[in-house]
């Protein structure tokens, strides 16, 4: 396992929440567990993904050229992510879901930006 969790911030959780309990549950992941300093955590078997308030009372700013991608079973997966996404909060960013290729394999992506601003995706591995 690469990673052992991944925060971001986020000046309104609640939106955040909405948005991430939408997308993530449609790639079946439970939802968020609150915490008694504000957080919010999704809980997984190799990881855990959480959104937080900046601790340095500055305002949430999101990383340019940052994305952070999320596993999909399907292209289905990916559309429902997309589409669960639009409906939550998120907004559209680069070119509609679909097959991208390069480097010998084939992905499909889809691509949203998150009510704070982060760029995220959802992936498929065609063939994998």
């Amino acid at each position: 396992m690469l990673f052992s969790h991944v925060m971001i911030g986020a000046d309104d959780l609640e939106a955040s929440k909405v948005f991430y309990d939408a997308t993530l549950g449609v790639l079946g992941h439970d939802g968020a567990v609150h915490d008694p300093k504000g957080r919010y955590f999704y809980r997984t078997k190799s990881g855990v993904f959480a959104i937080t308030r900046p601790i340095n009372g500055q305002p949430a700013s999101h990383g340019n050229g940052s994305t952070l991608g999320f596993a999909a079973e399907s292209q289905e997966a990916v559309d429902a992510w997309h589409a669960a996404g639009l409906a939550n909060g998120g907004t559209d960013c680069e070119d509609p879901p679909g097959i991208r290729e390069g480097a010998g394999m084939q992905l499909y992506l889809a691509y949203l930006r998150d009510p704070a601003g982060n760029k995220v995706c959802a992936l498929h591995r065609i063939g994998q």
